[in-house]
């Protein structure tokens, strides 16, 4: 390979990976909004810190959510989605576990998880490297996932 075939490759990586950072920085602006006005109508001033699991919960879904929808609209298969979905809700259990373990602190649990998802969806791009550094773009892979 050479160095521009690897450069385009590695901005390929890049671009796909930023691309899926917008819409979870969306959902968890959105999400973080709509959440704290509803836990404050039940009383719940700081949820980050007296609601630590939901507010995982909900970190999880708002930042999962519109990055899954976003795949799919761009013609992402399925398989690759899942899996880049399924990163999310992993370091969620890893955070809950190690703040029940008090490993961490719980009320910490929701900041740590706004800013370990994005690197934890590296996880699977990183497992399916030649996918997400080719220069396919996502409607691309559904034909060529088909026709493989």
């Amino acid at each position: 390979m050479t160095v521009t075939g690897s450069a385009s490759r590695t901005g390929s990586f890049l671009l796909h990976f930023f691309e899926m950072c917008i819409p979870m920085c969306i959902g968890f602006a959105v999400g973080d909004l709509v959440y704290f006005w509803a836990a404050e109508r039940f009383g719940y001033t700081e949820p980050f810190r007296q609601l630590p699991e939901l507010s995982v919960l909900v970190v999880t879904v708002a930042m999962t959510a519109p990055m899954a929808a976003w795949m799919r609209f761009r013609g992402m298969p399925s398989r690759p989605t899942a899996e880049m979905s399924a990163a999310m809700p992993a370091l969620a259990l890893v955070l809950l576990a190690l703040g029940w373990l008090a490993v961490l602190d719980r009320s910490e649990l929701a900041l740590l998880e706004h800013g370990l998802m994005m690197p934890a969806m590296l996880v699977p791009m990183l497992l399916r490297l030649d996918l997400y550094s080719s220069g396919m773009r996502h409607a691309a892979h559904r034909r060529h996932a088909v026709s493989s």
